[in-house]
């Protein structure tokens, strides 16, 4: 039950990301919800290859590069979700960091007590 109150919670996020970004378009709920299961799931398989491979960038630049990283895989997953347009680097800059802090507030408040 935590899980989908976390899913429509982040998808909610996303929606109101999508309306403060310019760059960001989302077709709606069911296009925000596929969107943060896809996120998830790049997040979860993808993400932790490439920091591994770029840990020597991310050492020189302090861990900086990782926000680079996070934007690179919200604008990959707009690229597999039909309904979810980041038409930038910048635009997915700001809303993967807007997402990452809104998923962890998220992440916060719902816990399993």
């Amino acid at each position: 039950m935590l899980f989908i109150l976390r899913l429509v919670l982040n998808a909610g996020v996303l929606i109101l990301i999508s309306n403060i970004v310019q760059g960001i378009r989302l077709g709606g709920w069911y296009s925000a919800i596929i969107t943060v299961i896809v996120l998830g799931i790049v997040n979860a398989l993808i993400r932790p290859l490439i920091l591994i491979l770029t840990l020597p960038v991310n050492i020189l630049t302090l861990g900086l590069f990782t926000l680079v990283i996070n934007a690179l895989m919200f604008w990959f997953a707009s690229s597999i979700v039909k309904g979810f347009e980041v038409s930038g680097f910048w635009g997915a800059f700001w809303g993967a960091l807007l997402f990452s802090i809104g998923s962890w507030i998220i992440s916060s408040i719902v816990t399993k007590e």
